[in-house]
C-alpha cells in the first residue's frame, strides 16, 4: 500500500511540518522530510486536522436506499474530510437487532471511506414501548457504544430510565431526540411570531427543553451518560449550562445548520429549509454559538439527513424533514465560529474530531496528529471562498441548504487508515478504496 509524504502543511497550533504517513499510522513530523518510496503531496498552505468525526448522521442503509447507502453516504463524508460516522438507526429495518447492526458495519467496512459505526435503537422498531436488543448490540461484532431513538424521542419517562440504567452497565451512551411528542403533533416550523404570519403549526422551543430538564435529572438519578441531540434554543443551552454546573455526566451537539440558518429561510417556503428539530430564531443562533464556544455544547455533528427529490420538492406541509450536511459542515463551522473569532483551529480539531470520537468511543479516531498517531488525517485550503453548489455533494441526495451560498474552505485530502480517500479535492476510485481498506483489515 502506498506511503504518503505530506509537504508544509500546518497544525492547529501554526506549525508548519512535513508528515510522512505509512503503515497506517503518522510515521515522522519535522521539516525537510524525504522518503523515494513515498508519494509527495504538496500541503503548503493546508491545514492539517485529524480527520473528522461525525456521531450523528443518518445513512439510510438498509430500507432507504434511494436516499443514501452506506457506500454513498460514506463518500460524502470523506468528501467533507470526516474519517468515521456514526450510523443512526432509523433504517428499515430498524437497527435494533445485532444483525442489523453488524450490517451496517460490515458495508461500512467494504466500502472503506471512512470508518462506520452503528448506533443502536432505544427501543424496538423506535417505537417508544419496549427496549430493543441493547445488550446483543453492545456484544456484537459492531459493539455498539452509542443507542437513539433520534427521528423519535423516547418520551416514555420508565422506558428512558430502563435504557439508561441498561446501557450505563456497559459505558455506552444515550443520545437523545428532544421532543416531547405532544407538544409538537402537526408541528410545522419555529414556533413564534413568523409561524403565526405565516400559519404554520409551531414547534415551541419548550418541546425541546421539558425533554432535556427530565433527562438530565434521569440520568443524574442512575448515574448514566446522556447525550443531547441536535440542540436548538437559548433555553435547552440554559438547561445544559445547569447540569454542567452540577456535575452531571451530560453532552451535547449543535448542527451546522442551527449555528448558520434562521427561521427566516422558511418565508421563502423551499423545504430544503424543512428540518427537525426547526431552524430558530437569530437569538437561539447566537446562544448556540456561545454554548460551542464556551464549552456548553460539546461537539459539532451533522445530522446529516438525505431525502429523494421527491420528498423534497413538494408543498411545504409534506415535504420531508432533513438536510445533507457533511460536504459543508467545516465549511459551515468555519464561517460561523472561526471567521467570527470565536473559535480557534484547535478548537475546531476538539469539537470535530477529538471529543466525538471520546463521547462515541470511535477506536483509531480523534487524535492529535502526531507520531505514532492513526494516520486519520484531513488537509483543508481556509483561504478560498466558493459558491457550494451540486458539485461539491458526493452523496446520493442533493437537498443542501447551502446550494448557491457562498462558504468559506475546502477540503483537499482525506487519509483514513493511511490511504487517500480524497485527493486534489477529488474522491479516489471507489475499487481502489475498497482494496487499500481490505489491505488494512488483513494487516
Amino acid at each position: 500500500m502506498t506511503d504518503y509524504l505530506i509537504k508544509g502543511a500546518t497544525l492547529s497550533d501554526d506549525r508548519t511540518t512535513d508528515i510522512l504517513i505509512g503503515g497506517g499510522v503518522v510515521k515522522a513530523l519535522g521539516s525537510n522530510l524525504s522518503e523515494v518510496a513515498a508519494t509527495e503531496i504538496d500541503a503548503s498552505g493546508l491545514l492539517a486536522l485529524p480527520g473528522l468525526v461525525d456521531l450523528h448522521t443518518h445513512l439510510r442503509e438498509p430500507g432507504f436506499e434511494g436516499s443514501e447507502t452506506v457506500l454513498t453516504g460514506s463518500r460524502a463524508a470523506a468528501k467533507g474530510g470526516f474519517t468515521a460516522v456514526n450510523a443512526m438507526a432509523n433504517s428499515s429495518p430498524v437497527a435494533d437487532t445485532a444483525g442489523v447492526v453488524e450490517q451496517v458495519q460490515a458495508l461500512g467496512d467494504r466500502a472503506g471511506y471512512v470508518t462506520v459505526r452503528p448506533i443502536g435503537a432505544v427501543s424496538q422498531g423506535l417505537a417508544g414501548t419496549h427496549l430493543s436488543e441493547i445488550g446483543a448490540m453492545a456484544t456484537s461484532r459492531a459493539r455498539v457504544r452509542v443507542f437513539s431513538d433520534d427521528g423519535s424521542c423516547v418520551a416514555d419517562p420508565l422506558l428512558m430510565r430502563r435504557a439508561l440504567e441498561y446501557i450505563k452497565g456497559f459505558g455506552g451512551v444515550l443520545a437523545q431526540h428532544a421532543q416531547e411528542p405532544r407538544l409538537t403533533i402537526g408541528a410545522q416550523m419555529n414556533e413564534g411570531e413568523l409561524s403565526a404570519t405565516l400559519g404554520l403549526a409551531g414547534w415551541p422551543a419548550v418541546a425541546e427543553e421539558a425533554i432535556i430538564a427530565r433527562d438530565v435529572l434521569l440520568a443524574h438519578h442512575v448515574g448514566a451518560r446522556l447525550h443531547v441531540c441536535h440542540v436548538s434554543t437559548a433555553g435547552s443551552v440554559e438547561v445544559i449550562r445547569w447540569a454542567k454546573s452540577r456535575g452531571f455526566d451530560v453532552t451535547a451537539e449543535v448542527t451546522p445548520h442551527h449555528l448558520l440558518l434562521t427561521e427566516d429561510l422558511v418565508s421563502t417556503y423551499d423545504a430544503r429549509y424543512k428540518v427537525n428539530p426547526p431552524l430558530r430564531r437569530s437569538e437561539d443562533v447566537e446562544a448556540l454559538r456561545a454554548a460551542l464556544a464556551d464549552g456548553t455544547i460539546d461537539i459539532v455533528a451533522t445530522d446529516h439527513a438525505p431525502h429523494t427529490a421527491e420528498a423534497k420538492s413538494c408543498e411545504w406541509d409534506n415535504a420531508a424533514n432533513g438536510m445533507v450536511g457533511l460536504e459543508s459542515a467545516l465549511s459551515v463551522v468555519q464561517k460561523t465560529m472561526v471567521d467570527t473569532g470565536l473559535l480557534g483551529w484547535q478548537d475546531v480539531e476538539r469539537v470535530l474530531s477529538l471529543k466525538p470520537a471520546a463521547i462515541g468511543r470511535v477506536e483509531g479516531q480523534g487524535q492529535v496528529i502526531g507520531v505514532g498517531s492513526p494516520a486519520e488525517i484531513t488537509l483543508y485550503d481556509r483561504s478560498v471562498t466558493r459558491s457550494f453548489d451540486v458539485g461539491d455533494l458526493a452523496g446520493k441526495s442533493i437537498n443542501s441548504p447551502y446550494l448557491e451560498r457562498e462558504l468559506p474552505g475546502r477540503v483537499e485530502a482525506t487519509f483514513h487508515g493511511g490511504y487517500a480517500t480524497v485527493l486534489g479535492g477529488r474522491l479516489v476510485d471507489e475499487s481502489l478504496v475498497a482494496e487499500h481498506a481490505l489491505a488494512v483489515a488483513s494487516r
